[in-house]
């Protein structure tokens, strides 16, 4: 699927959608999403500021989701195994997050996947406000599983 068409999609599913979560650019190789919350009556805290669960969620399945594409959703299997979130600054306005899988990350994770039937690997996201000001930051570990057996016949798929 088309990263155009994908987005289109992701902007649609329920769970980001009734949030008020939106993906803002997700790149042809989905290697790069950025994505926006809007503070709206809906997703707003007693304070006035946004409410701390629709920032954890727009930072939730995007790492997931970008492994999945570029490693190939046939080869492998992802999950976010852990995430945590610190609240750095009241969220107000407009807040955004950006998701990036660089050369190196890939490579590294490939080498690893090539020996091992698992990888276990954490991404800190900076959630900013329009001035820069990081507002939350996150800690999401994924969970990365080749669906393939290795060489020595492991069983890569199975669970656990």
């Amino acid at each position: 699927m088309k990263a155009s068409t994908f987005r289109r999609l992701i902007n649609l599913w329920p769970p980001l959608l009734c949030a008020g979560i939106r993906a803002d650019h997700i790149s042809g190789d989905f290697r790069q999403v950025e994505v926006s919350l809007t503070l709206r009556w809906f997703n707003r805290n007693i304070n006035g500021a946004h409410y701390g669960g629709s920032l954890f969620s727009m930072t939730d399945p995007w790492y997931g989701l970008m492994l999945l594409k570029v490693l190939g959703e046939r080869d492998y299997m992802v999950w976010t195994k852990n995430a945590s979130i610190d609240y750095l600054a009241p969220g107000r306005g407009v807040v955004r997050a950006r998701f990036t899988l660089t050369d190196s990350l890939l490579a590294e994770a490939r080498d690893h996947l090539s020996r091992e039937d698992k990888l276990i690997r954490p991404f800190e996201i900076d959630i900013t406000d329009a001035a820069g000001t990081v507002v939350a930051r996150v800690l999401n570990t994924v969970y990365i599983r080749r669906r393939v057996p290795l060489a020595d016949g492991n069983a890569a798929a199975a669970t656990g």
